[in-house]
């Protein structure tokens, strides 16, 4: 099973490829989250990523093309990835395509999580983030139990910086200018779904399970 999911940070992506990895084996690979650990580890790419990602703005596609590919020559993904924020470009589409294709792999869907601005704005201004374990809180939905403290380690919560309402409307527009095209190029090849990201997670994990397994049965 190869999967892409696309959409806007926030919109769920990350949620449906832990309910697939668990359920069906296929590892979450999310650029972002390799990314800020390369940042806060100091490595090569972490630091010649940083200034775009501080801005909002998307890395640069040999930089992320690089970090993929990294990451696909691992074992874990010889059967399977789910990819969550890649690609964001036609020429990062056409870069995991080749990769892809030196495994004699293809691409069983792509999908769209579709998502209102203000819902959006909702969910990312309000979330918080361990620095320690990476445990994931949500003012609104999803507080922790001692106010600003992680429940399972008792470090102090923060706000991602990339998760300020300027900068969260910032990266909206950027993945709206950038990824557009890739809905066009997607949809003539057959692979697209668009999903409503606000309806409940498991509707959201059928509706996507069911359009898989559509493509499969395909001649």
């Amino acid at each position: 099973m190869h999967l892409v999911f696309m959409g806007p940070p926030g919109a769920g992506k990350g949620t449906q490829a832990a309910l697939f990895h668990e359920r069906y084996g296929p590892p979450h690979v999310s650029t972002g989250d390799m990314f800020r650990v390369a940042v806060r580890d100091g490595t090569d790419v972490g630091r010649r990523a940083t200034e775009y990602m501080q801005r909002g703005d998307l890395v640069p596609d040999e930089i992320v093309d690089e970090i993929v590919r990294i990451r696909l020559a691992q074992p874990d993904t010889a059967r399977g990835v789910i990819l969550d924020g890649y690609p964001r470009t036609l020429p990062q589409a056409d870069y995991l395509d080749a990769l892809l294709a030196e495994r004699d792999r293809g691409l069983d869907a792509v999908v769209s999580f579709e998502i209102h601005e203000e819902v959006l704005l909702r969910r990312l201004t309000g979330r918080r983030v361990c620095p320690t374990c990476g445990a994931i809180y949500h003012l609104g939905n999803n507080p922790p139990k001692t106010p600003g403290r992680c429940d399972l380690d008792g470090t102090a919560l923060v706000q991602r910086k990339d998760d300020a309402p300027d900068t969260v409307l910032h990266r909206l527009q950027v993945f709206r200018q950038w990824t557009a095209p890739l809905v066009n190029h997607y949809r003539k090849r057959g692979l697209f779904l668009a999903v409503d990201a606000e309806r409940p997670v498991e509707a959201v994990h059928e509706q996507i399970l069911q359009f898989v397994r559509s493509r499969a049965a395909s001649p």
